[in-house]
């Protein structure tokens, strides 16, 4: 059984090597790992954990398995960092964490983004009632797709 809570300070040490885990298969859409992600350090986790909510799925063995972090600012939650481990992807733990997260910022807009190669990410946002509303180059190689509910 899955349960979703708020992650607490103890968590963000296993919260960030889940980070490390989930966004392999984000660098790899790019061939490279000098991605944001994949380069944030726990002073940073910490940063995002006080300045907003960290909600953790975990496994019947109380592993931490999934994550996702929003923030509140001028009536808009902006939730990042939705992950799942690997070898429990496509089992709706991403969408429970979204849905809950949602939970945690009631009657507000609800704002992400992710990679424009991102395309299961952006068809689960899509299917969750998000729609794009910006696209924004990076650089070259980068771009992110802005949606919003």
């Amino acid at each position: 059984m899955i349960v979703i809570e708020k992650a607490c300070k103890e968590d963000l040490a296993e919260i960030l090597k889940l980070q490390y885990i989930a966004y392999q298969s984000e660098a790899m859409l790019f061939g490279t790992t000098d991605i944001p992600p994949l380069k944030q350090t726990l002073e940073e986790v910490l940063q995002e954990f006080q300045r907003g909510i960290i909600l953790k799925a975990t496994d019947e063995n109380g592993n931490i398995i999934g994550s996702v972090r929003a923030y509140q600012e001028n009536g808009t939650a902006y939730i990042g960092k939705l992950m799942v481990h690997p070898d429990f992807q496509k089992k709706g733990i991403g969408s429970m964490l979204l849905s809950e997260i949602e939970k945690q910022f009631p009657a507000l807009r609800y704002e992400l983004f992710t990679s424009t190669r991102s395309v299961r990410n952006i068809r689960l946002y899509q299917k969750l009632g998000y729609r794009i509303f910006k696209e924004e180059a990076i650089s070259e190689e980068l771009q992110f797709v802005y949606m919003e509910k």
